[in-house]
């Protein structure tokens, strides 16, 4: 499977971003993300083009748990996008590169008060309220200061998205959000337009990640639509704004097939006008946060392959020098990539093996992967891993973290640097007894 822009040159190595991923291979080693450029800056214009000429009042905001670097962080910059972050360390990297804090919006189920104050302190646009004990600890930090907290409101409204247990995040049973069924979003809407040091903007959701149909994005409008109006006629509280989260789903694998960026603009944009229209209520500015189909199918991981174990009668082990610590998904959540031979891409793959990482642990990458004739040495390019996988990269087993690079019209230049062996103890401490 070769996304768009991707090639194969004359002989015969997949090329990314116009660069020779063979050669990216030898120069930076192995495991490497690669990310093209050209394709997250093609997908943020997408997605604000998309959007913009249907509704003006919009605004899409990168989703930055999917990848969050500080060149990135630029780039989104560059291409005037919000950002979404979910954690200290995420609003930190935006700060340190420079982001304006009134385009960044704070989500998370669990804000620590320090957190809190370095949001408020820094003029971070938009605090996502989680529920009822954080109002009342954002306008607390919030007075503390001296200054508002600016916020939305999380719903969960009930839906159960069409995608897996582990990324779906709008049914009832959530850890995330206010509830529409037992009344506590219409509790905290109250709650907030009565607190001290508060300003309510409006209502946030997010019902999963990689939905590969807009049914759940349409229901999500109707029902959060029906919450605004319900709210203002119980509080005369007309909302600003309505973030309907992200989620939109890439292709993983040759079969799927998720909606393209303009029709998902569509469905969505169209819902919220009806819906807006149905209840007689002013129609807010719409924010979206897509990650996944940003970064997602704009990365690529490269391997070295080191054993090839053939089990007569059973299976073929493919062993690669990475595989858990540098992509947790599959083990996570039974995700699923497609995978190539990047020395050898114009080859039919002709062998199905079982690609497994090198650490002490099953470890099972792709448990099926079709591959051109896999030996000691090749190396293994896997598509569509510029979301989740270095965001969730780890050091087990003490393994270091990979590089990555940005390819850009046959330039590749390092934003992140691969770890070293120093980097690995450099937190530790013995203790004098010890020693």
């Amino acid at each position: 499977m070769l996304l768009p822009n991707q090639s194969v040159n004359s002989n015969g190595h997949l090329v990314v971003g116009g660069c020779d991923t063979v050669a990216l291979a030898r120069e930076y080693d192995t495991p490497l993300y690669v990310l093209d450029e050209q394709m997250v800056r093609h997908n943020c214009q997408q997605y604000r083009q998309a959007f913009a000429q249907r509704l003006p009042r919009s605004e899409i905001a990168y989703a930055s748990k999917a990848l969050m670097t500080k060149a990135l962080c630029r780039i989104m910059q560059q291409e005037q996008m919000a950002l979404d972050v979910a954690s200290e360390g995420e609003l930190y990297t935006a700060l340190q590169a420079g982001f304006p804090a009134a385009r960044i919006k704070l989500h998370g189920n669990y804000k620590k008060p320090a957190l809190l104050q370095m949001a408020i302190e820094n003029g971070v646009g938009r605090i996502v309220a989680d529920s009822l004990p954080e109002l009342a600890l954002i306008s607390e930090v919030a007075g503390e200061l001296g200054k508002q907290g600016h916020i939305l409101i999380r719903i969960t409204p009930g839906i159960k998205a069409d995608t897996h247990e582990r990324i779906r995040a709008g049914q009832e049973d959530s850890k995330f959000g206010l509830g529409l069924a037992g009344g506590a979003a219409m509790t905290a809407t109250r709650l907030a337009l009565e607190l001290p040091n508060i300003e309510l903007h409006g209502f946030h959701c997010h019902i999963g990640s990689q939905l590969l149909h807009t049914n759940g994005f349409v229901r999500t409008a109707a029902v959060v639509m029906d919450f605004i109006s319900q709210a203002g006629a119980e509080t005369g509280y007309v909302a600003e704004q309505f973030d309907i989260g992200g989620g939109l789903g890439i292709r993983y694998q040759e079969d799927d097939v998720p909606p393209t960026i303009d029709h998902l603009a569509e469905e969505v944009c169209t819902a919220l006008k009806a819906a807006a229209d149905q209840h007689n209520v002013p129609l807010p500015e719409l924010i979206l946060e897509p990650g996944r189909s940003i970064v997602g199918e704009a990365g690529v991981t490269l391997y070295t392959i080191g054993v090839v174990k053939e089990i007569p009668g059973v299976r073929t082990y493919v062993s690669v020098d990475g595989g858990l610590s540098d992509n947790p998904r599959p083990l996570l959540y039974d995700a699923e990539y497609e995978a190539m031979i990047a020395n050898r891409a114009n080859q039919p793959p002709d062998r199905i093996v079982r690609v497994a990482g090198a650490h002490c642990e099953t470890d099972t990458l792709f448990p099926e992967s079709n591959l051109a004739d896999p030996q000691p040495g090749d190396i293994l390019a896997v598509q569509s891993t510029g979301a989740y996988t270095y965001a969730m990269a780890s050091n087990y087993n003490r393994f270091t973290k990979p590089a990555m690079v940005l390819v850009n019209d046959g330039n590749a230049e390092l934003i992140v640097t691969r770890e070293g062996l120093e980097d690995l103890v450099r937190h530790d401490v013995i203790p004098q007894r010890l020693i």
